[in-house]
């Protein structure tokens, strides 16, 4: 499957167990072994359509739509607040 090319997805869904943590890391772990110039978005619509019908309560399928969510532009912090440790 070119969306997943190493099967890190396919064997998320294998795992017994497994939780949301463990889900997000293996999804970041899958982003970084496809191309640089991929289409995440589609790509990641693809693996839904392929997983989501047939283990729609899975932590990874709930993990593969909040990839697909808009991310929340960064924010900035200035003066004191942006230098000083939290």
């Amino acid at each position: 499957m070119n969306e997943d090319p190493k099967g890190l997805i396919r064997e998320a869904y294998r795992i017994d167990g497994i939780g949301p943590h463990e889900c997000r890391s293996i999804l970041l772990d899958w982003a970084l072994s496809v191309p640089a110039d991929a289409d995440y978005g589609a790509l990641i619509s693809e693996l839904l359509r392929v997983y989501s019908d047939v283990q729609p309560e899975h932590p990874m399928t709930a993990t593969l739509r909040d990839g697909l969510a808009p991310a929340a532009p960064p924010r900035r912090r200035g003066g004191r607040k942006g230098r000083a440790a939290s």
